[in-house]
C-alpha cells in the first residue's frame, strides 16, 4: 500500500471534496476554458463563488455541484443558456432529450392509429425537429 490514502472522498489533484477550489482546478476539473466559467457568473446568478484579495475565486463544493450540473444540462442534455436558466429558478419544467423523443413518438402513433388525427401535435413536433435542424447546423459551421 502507499503513503497516501485514497479511500476518502478526494479529487485527482489529491484535495478532499470539501475544500474549495480555484478558477483553473474548477475549469480542469470541468474540462472547460475558464473564460466559460467568469461568463456562466454573469448569466447564472446561482453561481457566485467567494472572491478574495484581488478578486481571486474560489468555489465551494457546493458551486462545483452547480457548475457540474450546468456544463451537463447544457453540453450533454442540448439546453440553451435560457433553457437552462428557466430549469434552475424550476426544476421541475426540465424535460430531457429522452422524454421529448418519447413524447413526439407517443403523439405520432396516437395520430397514426387515429382516423382523424390532431395535425396541431404533428406541426409542433415538426416545427421542433425544424428548430434542433437548424441549431445542428449553426453548431457545425462555428466548429
Amino acid at each position: 500500500m502507499t503513503d497516501q490514502d485514497t479511500s476518502g472522498p478526494e479529487s485527482a489533484k489529491g484535495k478532499s471534496d470539501l475544500a474549495f477550489r480555484t478558477i483553473s482546478e474548477v475549469a480542469a476539473e470541468l474540462d472547460l476554458p475558464q473564460h466559460v466559467l467568469r461568463f456562466w457568473e454573469t448569466k447564472f446568478s446561482q453561481v457566485r463563488p467567494m472572491k478574495r484579495a484581488g478578486g481571486r475565486r474560489y468555489y465551494r463544493p457546493e458551486d462545483m455541484l452547480l457548475l457540474s450540473k450546468i456544463r451537463k444540462l447544457l453540453y450533454d442534455d442540448g439546453y440553451t443558456i435560457k433553457g437552462v436558466q428557466k430549469l434552475l429558478k424550476d426544476p421541475t419544467a426540465r424535460l430531457t432529450a429522452a422524454d421529448r423523443s418519447e413524447q413526439a413518438q407517443s403523439a405520432v402513433a396516437s395520430a397514426a392509429d387515429s382516423p382523424n388525427p390532431d395535425l396541431s401535435g404533428l406541426r409542433e413536433i415538426i416545427d421542433e425537429l425544424t428548430d434542433i435542424r437548424r441549431m445542428l447546423k449553426a453548431s457545425d459551421q462555428v466548429d
